[in-house]
């Protein structure tokens, strides 16, 4: 297959960092790997974490560091999330992959090119309990040729005995400092400008997420040219811009129920998605100060319940009526329950 134009590649793959050491911000992670690498005797491991802090990258870098292009298709089985992984994949490839015996060859070309297999499950928390399960028997049998790297955002679906059996690394979220170093990298390899307002944005917005910060940084440049602002990257991001969050909240506050109506309709009529309303209403609403302790809880409570309904399929614009409402009561201390005589 041909390779991509360098012009049509997604920044998130163009700047996957290649080698172990390269990975920003997990220094622990990154010393105990350096130094497994350097006498090239990998455990099996578990990484877990936020999505997006480098746990993919990491992995698929041990594979290339140990094998080198040359020894990795034939040495590395990568299995993600979209592949069928139920009991029946382990009973048959996971298994025959694992079983097949390796030469233990000397370096080639400057690899260390260990005598075991690395096979990769990445989302490994979206395996089923049975298929796990079937798996535990599979790494004792095979770990003298064989070694299994589990990625996983939340390490408690992974099941206790595989868990057990793996060395595990956990990888925090990116601080803005580290994003802010590797988005303005990115910009200048790609020549863009980005202002100080617009890189602090792109990291509250992302939340620790660096592929997602990426992927709203050429989004933004393939709209609006070689010169990024805040606005745009929110545009492009999905977030809903703050002032609008602010309308509503301070509608709620008045106490008026045909202002908060005509609030909440704007947001509809706009196509914010009210998902994504719930939880920038819940962030003003923990970070406000002149709310007591017990209004936050009556409308969080709220809050949780309208975003399960929506998760559930329920309309919108009643499920943040009914956010309105609930809040308009409590900040303006109503009685809860309409009472009718």
């Amino acid at each position: 297959m041909a390779p991509l134009a360098p012009s049509s590649q997604p920044w998130v793959e163009k700047y996957r960092p290649k080698q172990v050491k390269d990975v920003a911000h997990q220094d622990e992670v990154v010393r105990v790997l350096t130094k497994t690498l350097e006498n090239a005797d990998c455990p099996h491991m578990l990484f877990y974490g936020p999505p997006g802090t480098g746990k993919t990258t990491t992995a698929l870098a041990i594979a290339h560091q140990l094998f080198g292009p040359d020894l990795y298709k034939a040495r590395v089985l990568e299995l993600n999330a979209s592949d069928d992984r139920g009991i029946n994949i382990v009973r048959t490839k996971i298994k025959d992959f694992a079983a097949v015996a390796v030469g233990s060859g000397s370096r080639q070309g400057g690899y260390p090119c260990p005598p075991y297999k690395i096979i990769i499950l990445d989302e490994a928390d979206s395996m089923t309990e049975d298929a796990q399960n079937a798996l535990r028997r599979t790494m004792e049998t095979y770990s003298k040729v064989t070694r299994f790297f589990f990625i996983c955002n939340y390490i408690s679906r992974i099941i206790e005995p595989l868990a057990s059996r793996c060395a595990k690394f956990r990888f925090k979220p990116l601080s803005e400092e580290v994003m802010s170093s590797r988005i303005l990298h990115i910009c200048n390899e790609e020549g863009l400008t980005l202002d100080t307002e617009a890189l602090s944005t792109l990291s509250s917005i992302s939340q620790g997420d660096l592929r997602r910060a990426i992927t709203y940084l050429q989004s933004a440049a393939r709209l609006f040219g070689s010169s990024v602002s805040s606005i745009d990257l929110i545009s492009v991001s999905g977030v809903i811009p703050q002032d609008v969050v602010q309308s509503l909240f301070s509608a709620c506050k008045s106490g008026d129920f045909d202002i908060a109506n005509k609030e909440v309709s704007n947001v509809i009529a706009e196509g914010y998605p009210v998902s994504q309303m719930i939880c920038q209403l819940l962030e003003v609403i923990v970070n406000s100060e002149d709310i007591s302790d017990e209004q936050k809880a009556k409308i969080c409570e709220k809050l949780g319940e309208a975003d399960k309904r929506l998760i559930d399929g329920a309309d919108e614009y009643l499920q943040l009526m009914d956010v309105a409402s609930h809040t308009m009561r409590a900040l303006c201390n109503m009685p809860q329950e309409l009472c009718f005589g």
